[in-house]
């Protein structure tokens, strides 16, 4: 009898197959370890950015599906380099609950579940934390949107460490010097990004779903810069990883990876051994500028290259210098303007 004659049912088994049957394996295990998640316990706060001046209850629980949900804790904060920027206030008590209680943030795994976080009416808040520092940038990707305003995002940190084909397209790319390194955000205890806040039509997720294709979306709660958290909860694209992103999101398919990124000769998204696409970094750089000195500052002193040590601030002061004098090519000057 010939070796190898014989497979395993798991063997034969088509990889689509293999794929769902795993998918449900671990939504049983979420299932039952997870009863009741929760973003924080409830508390009232009288909230001056997000809504009339009057006291609000924080909503409770969102009703995700257990299944659906994934908890990601903060790594440890590294140490910190010499800050500039302005101070932040402290977490409001119903924020330092919220962050006591795990620092955990729910993940969306399909439009389905976009749904537990809409605002009356069907609308769901966005965090724009690079070039949706921009309005202009967010309304060239989202045309509909509404209520585009400054926020904080607390227990986050901006890291240059995602590579973009979008920058391989537009022939924006540096290979040879690796820049081509867009940003994205991870949890981080003790850190505080200044971002942007906007709510888009329930219609629009599946298009932004595929446009981040490589994210992982987080709940959140944003506050405004006096510390109040919103009222509403918000979506923000957080760092994935490849091996995840490979096996969820491609469904195991070299085919559907190479489509994304193998075209360009990418064999790993999320690297920190890469630098910004310079016309990018100069966008944000100026994006944030354009929203006024609380956001220009904490730009510069809490976003990092891939090291985790080096701010956006002392990287244009040295390796960095020039990149603020480039100006982008015609066609671009808008899409990259600031």
């Amino acid at each position: 009898m010939a070796c190898g004659l014989y497979q395993s049912h798991s063997e034969s088994e088509p990889t689509h197959l293999r794929h769902r049957n795993n998918q449900i394996l671990r939504r049983s295990r979420l299932m039952r370890a997870l009863a009741h998640p929760r973003l924080g316990p409830s508390a009232a706060v009288r909230s001056t950015s997000d809504g009339p001046r009057r006291s609000t209850l924080l909503p409770p629980a969102l009703p995700f599906p257990a299944a659906r949900l994934r908890f990601r804790r903060p790594p440890e904060s590294s140490s910190p380099t010499t800050r500039r920027s302005r101070a932040m206030p402290p977490p409001t008590e119903a924020a330092a609950a919220g962050g006591a209680a795990g620092g955990s943030f729910p993940e969306l795994t399909c439009p389905a579940d976009f749904a537990a976080v809409a605002a009356p009416g069907g609308r769901i808040s966005v965090v724009g934390f690079g070039s949706l520092l921009s309005e202009r940038s967010a309304r060239s990707t989202f045309p509909e949107l509404e209520g585009f305003r400054v926020a904080a995002l607390r227990g986050f940190r901006r890291v240059f460490a995602h590579s973009a084909p979008i920058f391989f397209e537009r022939g924006i790319a540096v290979e040879a010097t690796k820049e081509f390194s867009s940003l994205s955000v991870e949890p981080c205890g003790g850190e505080l990004i200044v971002v942007t806040v906007f709510e888009i039509n329930e219609e629009e997720v599946p298009a932004f779903i595929e446009r981040e294709h490589e994210f992982r979306f987080l709940v959140v709660v944003p506050e405004g810069l006096d510390g109040v958290p919103f009222t509403n909860r918000a979506v923000v694209c957080a760092r994935y990883s490849d091996e995840e992103y490979f096996q969820e999101r491609c469904q195991g398919s070299k085919e559907i990876y190479n489509q994304r990124y193998g075209r360009y000769n990418i064999d790993k998204i999320w690297r920190d051994d890469i630098l910004p696409c310079r016309l990018y970094l100069r966008h944000c750089v100026l994006a944030a500028k354009n929203l006024g000195e609380p956001a220009y500052s904490n730009f510069l002193d809490h976003t990092y290259l891939g090291d985790r040590k080096t701010t956006i601030r002392e990287y244009l002061a040295s390796t960095g210098a020039g990149i603020m004098e480039e100006e982008p090519p015609e066609s671009l000057k808008s899409r990259y303007g600031g």
